[in-house]
């Protein structure tokens, strides 16, 4: 999927289930030079890095086209690695394939949506706004999705390059639950018939919380894990 200095990623994975398991911070590390618990997020422009990053390295994780997953174009993908990724490229294969958006009517209003709402200027608001149109129809907390390390971080992401929408979020509600409401209000439809939040059935399901280890975290303590069996294999039975 991606190469660099001429040493594909897809070559530093093995085939069986440990190596599938690196294949997510193989990524980030390929693209940023350090693991996502070593980010450096004090700046603007380190925290879109690492978003970028996050995305695409969580997209990597489920298999096929590197492309699809992250909800990019193959022409759209090329000019973000070159613009924030620039020792890295996509394998010649996906370029060959000249991917092409097919998102689906669901996708396509979320990320019409966010583009009505970008606050930066740049390239960035539209890939981000394709990237987690397409990564909110995965079943997971969004966050956890677009591979980022807690709710913290979507928040600050929308805060920054959306901030209108973000700045509607007044009561916290879970970010995918928020945009899909805000995708209803906008058709004018009403997504809940219970006038009053804390009297719904579903209070928990909008607002709960978001906790949870996240997906490139949950690798990382698997492979540490797997690592050390050997270990414990071969220690002498007491």
């Amino acid at each position: 999927m991606f190469e660099a200095h001429s040493v594909p990623l897809v070559g530093a994975r093995a085939t069986d289930a440990s190596g599938e398991r690196h294949r997510g911070i193989a990524a980030y590390r390929l693209l940023t030079g350090t693991n996502p618990a070593d980010a450096d997020l004090t700046s603007d422009s380190n925290f879109d890095r690492h978003v970028l990053a996050s995305i695409l390295a969580v997209a990597t994780m489920d298999g096929g086209l590197l492309s699809g997953n992250a909800g990019l174009s193959s022409h759209e993908l090329a000019a973000l690695l070159e613009q924030y990724f620039p020792s890295v490229r996509i394998k010649a294969e996906e370029l060959l394939l000249r991917f092409k958006r097919n998102e689906s009517d669901e996708v396509a209003m979320l990320r019409d949506l966010l583009l009505a709402q970008r606050s930066t200027e740049g390239d960035i608001g539209g890939w981000l706004a394709a990237m987690i149109a397409r990564r909110a129809i995965e079943p997971n907390h969004l966050w956890e999705d677009l591979g980022l390390r807690d709710r913290g971080e979507l928040s600050r992401l929308l805060s920054r390059h959306f901030a209108p929408l973000a700045a509607r979020n007044v009561n916290n509600m879970r970010w995918k639950r928020f945009l899909y409401r805000m995708l209803c209000e906008g058709d004018g439809l009403v997504m809940c018939t219970t006038p009053v939040c804390t009297q719904c059935k579903d209070f928990n399901r909008c607002f709960g919380d978001e906790n949870g280890e996240s997906r490139m975290a949950e690798r990382r303590r698997h492979v540490l894990l797997q690592a050390a069996v050997p270990d414990a294999a071969g220690a002498c039975p007491r």
